[in-house]
């Protein structure tokens, strides 16, 4: 049985909350800051009535993408509960509650499925223009990749600015972009490779002489104190981008090809 203040201040809260979705998009609860993105991007950001512990908007915590909080949910009511399929199937339908949808999206695989995460968002948040979003997106990133002028240069594209670097392949969304903009992405790994110590690549100089590019990309994090110290040592151009337009699929990838091209000129 729930207490009576605790059933008072649930009650508060949800009164509280209710500005915040309006009669044309359901109650959402996002477990990730990219599925918060591509709900801004999608013009569905003023539905989302709860976010994960990593998002920075001001709003109700309901734990994260691997430990949701049941609670949380609960006191929420929300109808749509939108996550990383990463986390289990199984352990999600226990913690969402009676009468949400629940809906698990990737969108890290390729720019084809970053467009289908887009889609699957949309259509189950009521989106009324979406098919004309999407292709406008569509059309713009595919103009900004080629304006962008790869022109075949081998590439490697890194995460160096958090505690161990790593670095994208083919069958990762960056990797994807970076061919699409026109490099040859030098990565062999199918997706991410982590370069660390007791790995087949120990570090940043032994990525650059086995995997031989002629140019790096590093993608930045605005909140990291620092980037690994060995990016300044090596042997090729390091171009640093903002990591953000990258980071979260789809949404930010018109800027990073204009900052790509920009930097290239």
């Amino acid at each position: 049985m729930i207490p009576v203040l605790s059933r008072f201040l649930a009650g508060a809260l949800l009164a509280a909350l209710s500005g915040l979705a309006t009669a044309d998009c359901p109650r959402i609860v996002s477990q990730s800051p990219y599925i918060s993105a591509a709900l801004d991007w999608l013009a569905r950001g003023h539905c989302i009535v709860g976010v994960s512990r990593y998002d920075t908007r001001d709003l109700p915590r309901t734990g994260g993408v691997m430990d949701p909080d049941a609670e949380a949910l609960a006191v929420l009511d929300p109808q749509l509960v939108l996550t990383s399929n990463w986390a289990a199937a199984e352990a999600m339908q226990k913690v969402v509650p009676a009468g949400a949808r629940l809906l698990q999206v990737d969108g890290f695989a390729s720019l084809a499925d970053a467009e289908a995460m887009l889609r699957r968002i949309g259509e189950a948040s009521a989106v009324a223009d979406l098919d004309a979003r999407l292709a406008v997106w569509r059309r713009d990133w595919q103009a900004a990749a080629a304006a962008v002028g790869g022109q075949g240069r081998r590439a490697l594209v890194l995460s160096a600015c958090s505690a161990m670097p790593y670095s994208f392949g083919r069958g990762h969304y960056v990797g994807d972009a970076f061919a699409a903009a026109g490099f040859v992405v030098v990565e062999s790994a199918p997706r991410l490779r982590h370069i660390r110590p007791g790995e087949e690549i120990e570090d940043l100089l032994s990525a650059v002489d086995v995997l031989d590019p002629e140019v790096v990309f590093s993608l930045d994090r605005k909140d990291a104190e620092q980037c690994n110290a060995l990016l300044g040592l090596l042997p090729v151009p390091v171009i640093h981008l903002d990591g953000a337009n990258f980071f979260h699929p789809g949404t930010g990838l018109v800027a990073g090809f204009a900052e790509l091209a920009d930097k290239l000129r």
